[in-house]
């Protein structure tokens, strides 16, 4: 069950959004606004589900998934990336680097309510 959520952006509007949103949704919500701050968060504090950005100065957001997974205790955390990007070369390199899934920006804060939901409850089975 997903409670604990890390979100991970470098726009102060975008993390605003999302503590918003799941706050309001009943989630505990950690922001970060960089890569090298959300690995910090993560390394110190167990969370459910991490939401990261992939553009974000110095570590992008697959930089840090890769390295999270690396870690034992986030191996089978979900991890989202919100991103601009589309195609299918982002999300292969997604996929590789061990991204669960992403969300595209603009950001519709019904579809993240909806997708952490769906995810919270895969990992009650």
């Amino acid at each position: 069950m997903i409670k604990n959520i890390l979100a991970i952006d470098d726009s102060a509007a975008m993390r605003q959004i999302l503590s918003a949103t799941l706050t309001t949704a009943g989630y505990e919500v950690t922001v970060a606004s960089d890569g090298n701050e959300g690995l910090e968060w993560a390394l110190a504090e167990r969370f459910d589900l991490v939401l990261t950005d992939q553009h974000m100065p110095q570590k992008s957001g697959l930089d840090l998934i890769a390295e999270l997974r690396a870690n034992h205790a986030y191996r089978a955390t979900p991890i989202l990336v919100l991103t601009t990007e589309g195609g299918e070369p982002f999300k292969e390199a997604a996929r590789a680097a061990g991204a669960t899934g992403w969300i595209e920006k603009p950001l519709d804060p019904d579809l993240l309510t909806e997708v952490v939901a769906a995810l919270s409850e895969d990992t009650q089975h």
